[in-house]
């Protein structure tokens, strides 16, 4: 699923990533990009919930990865706190890349060219209070 759409609250964000993640296999990259609030984790939070996971999705921000087990495994890492490549490596992230799971990445610009060629590209931006424009590409 690519294209250019519009929510208008939570609800619609958590909807518009169920009807992304339904798409998703296991193997997928997710990078993702947007502003403090955007809605970021909402988006992964619907990914979370068409891959069956039954673990309450949150922003692992603090933790910086979360796991979570569903019809297929889900990456969720948030690299907002990180501030070096080294940091990244030191993670594990080359091991959750190559995993036949989801790996779905916020904050993915501090990734300097360590993207997968092959991922989608999810980039929110704030067009209103609750209104957002999210915008979903392929790379391949």
């Amino acid at each position: 699923m690519t294209g250019n759409f519009i929510t208008r609250d939570e609800v619609e964000t958590i909807a518009l990533g169920e009807r992304f993640g339904s798409e998703l296999r296991g193997g997928d990259f997710v990078a993702i990009y947007g502003d403090l609030g955007a809605g970021k984790t909402h988006f992964v939070q619907g990914i979370g919930k068409a891959l069956n996971v039954r673990e309450v999705v949150n922003s692992p921000t603090f933790t910086i990865v979360n796991e979570y087990h569903g019809t297929l495994d889900v990456y969720h890492i948030d690299l907002y706190r990180i501030s070096s490549i080294k940091e990244i490596l030191d993670l594990g992230f080359e091991e959750y890349v190559e995993a036949d799971a989801v790996c779905v990445v916020e904050w993915a610009e501090k990734l300097n060219g360590m993207l997968p060629e092959k991922r989608y590209e999810v980039i929110m931006t704030i067009g209103g209070e609750k209104v957002r424009n999210i915008s979903i590409s392929e790379v391949k």
